[in-house]
């Protein structure tokens, strides 16, 4: 597997993550170097986001998982879906190894790679299921994070009979996140109460994004 000879590697992670801890950089790593040499072959991520990889999805997962980790019961497991490659799951599931991280992966070719990343890795606190979140039973989990899911109404519409009363959802937004949640019909409103939990920028640029919480009620 070629590393930094690949014209495409570029990983900055250790550099604007520094307290991370050693075993845990060389697992991302592991990652994103499973990552560049799967996409070759089976394209699972749009060529031109490789270059920045490290920034747009690992940096960005780890903002993220580090803002819902303080929210989070850690005893109930944690579902993740929406994101491309499992994230932004995979990546709290890296970084939290006590507490079991579920990603839903309706993508063939993307539920094998994450299945095989799972293995390699190691994580035994991460499994993956080749399914539809719209499949899954009514009441089937209490929290879960997504990112690139739906647009909010859709999301909490098609939500609302699968997350448990007492649950949360943390959704990973854009600047748009505010327009997102007027748009939530009022009938919605009985079941879910949305707000914004936090926001957070990327080490490099000046991208900012906004996770947005919404309990099920």
């Amino acid at each position: 597997m070629k590393t930094s000879a690949d014209p495409n590697y570029n990983w900055r992670i250790r550099t604007w993550y520094p307290n991370l801890g050693q075993e845990t950089h060389v697992v991302l790593e592991s990652f994103y170097q499973e990552l560049i040499q799967y996409n070759k072959t089976a394209s699972i991520i749009a060529s031109k986001v490789i270059l920045n990889a490290d920034l747009v999805y690992f940096a960005n997962s780890i903002e993220s998982s580090k803002i819902v980790r303080e929210k989070l019961n850690k005893n109930i497991e944690l579902y993740s879906f929406g994101g491309a490659i499992g994230l932004p799951g995979l990546i709290y599931g890296i970084l939290y190894r006590d507490q079991k991280v579920i990603l839903i992966e309706p993508d063939e070719r993307r539920f094998k790679f994450l299945e095989g990343v799972v293995r390699t890795l190691e994580l035994s606190n991460v499994s993956v299921a080749n399914k539809k979140v719209e499949t899954m039973p009514h009441d089937c989990f209490t929290q879960a994070i997504c990112r690139d899911f739906m647009p909010l109404p859709r999301a909490l519409l098609t939500l609302r009979k699968l997350v448990r009363q007492g649950g949360v959802v943390f959704h990973i937004k854009s600047d748009e996140w505010s327009l997102e949640i007027s748009e939530i019909p009022s009938q919605l409103c009985s079941s879910w109460l949305p707000g914004l939990e936090s926001k957070y920028e990327l080490p490099a640029g000046d991208t900012r994004l906004f996770v947005v919480r919404t309990d099920k009620i």
